[in-house]
């Protein structure tokens, strides 16, 4: 049977937008690895009457509720209460969360207030799901065949409960087994990637292949749902193949984290190193390397030479380059990649030159502007670089992604 869902975030704070519903963005992902369509995302503020209209809406379009938030022990936490009313289940005292919640407390060197008791309290006949890093449970339950589930809202605590328990209660209501592949795309737009596989996407059920936009990037999650483990990854391996076969070239890793981290792999796998020379995007390079765990066995350091003085005489870019072509061009670009990887003595070195705005540089280069170059054992290459007239930080972000595409295909161009 296949599964719907609709996520239902309550908080006033969400609609006043204090604060973004990262619990979704989540929840829809890790649904959607499950095999679960969300059909639905609902926001309501703190507001019983509100909650059960929307409540009484959801459990006529789909059969999976559920809600973030409004789970602690405050006025205006009534999730718990309002499903309780809407479903009719008594809200019941649950005397181990309530030993559980005084050891806590207890553990922390606090009082534990009344209005604390009340996080103890959950639906009669519910599964429970614990908080490991806040004080608040969720639960779970199935009323007329939709199931609802409850998890808090801080996004440290919703993530790590639907790890620990709502995902195990959700793989137990279908004996298929689900498992996804994602491939992880830089160079190509998601438009561009549904346009390449619209053929195969389209006559694709089982498994399935989905396109997703992420910030500069774009995925492709191929999912299968089989009887076991081996049957859904045998399914995947023809799926992938075929994907890999028209969209291959600009697929920089499956089921990785990101660029930065496919290149701290493959650098240490040829236990080569890496340097960075930077100057608009000041330190960026280097910052989402050593965010990499492990990245010290690769990455020796980097320079931001962010005023021509620093590109002179620190990483030795002649001034008579400097002087004729500017701080932003591809001559100064390739001499700073070459400067830092003499300096550091590094296998690698990746340099960045450019225009992140507002306003044009003195030489009247545009915004968006960048040139970066890349400097390796077999010689070094360049490349200019348009983004347009964006944020600063989109064309940091930019800049930094393509860079560190150009040093992973010149890796894996290795193997």
């Amino acid at each position: 049977m296949a599964h719907t869902a609709e996520l239902i975030a309550v908080g006033t704070e969400i609609l006043l937008g204090n604060i973004s519903n990262t619990d979704a963005q989540m929840l829809s992902e890790r649904l959607a690895e499950l095999g679960i369509d969300v059909l639905y995302h609902t926001v309501v503020g703190d507001n019983p009457r509100r909650l059960r209209e929307a409540l009484e809406l959801a459990r006529t379009r789909v059969d999976i509720i559920i809600t973030t938030g409004g789970l602690g022990p405050t006025y205006d936490d009534l999730t718990k209460q309002t499903i309780c009313e809407t479903f009719g289940r008594r809200n019941v005292l649950h005397p181990d969360l309530e030993v559980w919640l005084r050891g806590v407390f207890a553990q922390r060197g606090r009082p534990m207030t009344a209005n604390n008791l009340a996080q103890a309290y959950l639906p009669e006949n519910c599964t429970v799901f614990q908080n490991h890093n806040g004080t608040a449970p969720g639960c779970a339950f199935c009323e007329d065949g939709v199931h609802v589930l409850m998890l808090p809202g801080p996004p440290h605590e919703c993530a790590l409960m639907f790890e620990t328990g709502a995902e195990q209660y959700l793989r137990n209501l279908s004996h298929d087994v689900i498992r996804s592949h994602t491939l992880r795309i830089y160079g190509k737009g998601e438009s561009d990637v549904e346009m390449l596989l619209r053929t195969r996407i389209e006559k694709m059920s089982n498994p399935s292949v989905a396109p997703y936009a992420k910030p500069d990037e774009c995925m492709l999650r191929v999912t299968a749902k089989a009887g076991s483990d081996s049957e859904a990854e045998a399914m995947l391996r023809p799926a992938v193949d075929e994907v890999m076969a028209i969209v291959g070239e600009w697929v920089y890793g499956i089921d990785v984290e990101n660029l930065e981290s496919v290149c701290v792999t493959l650098l240490k796998e040829r236990g080569a190193t890496l340097a960075v020379a930077e100057s608009c995007t000041g330190g960026l390079l280097a910052k989402r390397v050593t965010d990499v765990p492990g990245a010290s066995a690769a990455f020796v350091g980097g320079v931001v030479s962010y005023t021509n003085g620093v590109k002179n005489q620190v990483l030795h870019v002649p001034q008579a380059l400097l002087d004729e072509h500017g701080a932003v061009s591809e001559p100064v670009a390739v001499a700073m990649a070459e400067g830092v990887r003499a300096l550091t003595g590094s296998d690698y070195a990746l340099s960045v030159t450019g225009v992140a705005g507002p306003d044009k540089d003195d030489r009247g280069n545009d915004v968006g502007l960048v040139y970066i170059a890349l400097a390796a054992p077999n010689g070094t290459v360049s490349k200019e670089c348009r983004f347009g007239k964006r944020t600063r930080e989109h064309i940091r972000q930019q800049a930094a992604n393509t860079a560190f595409d150009m040093l992973r295909r010149n890796l894996q161009a290795l193997s």
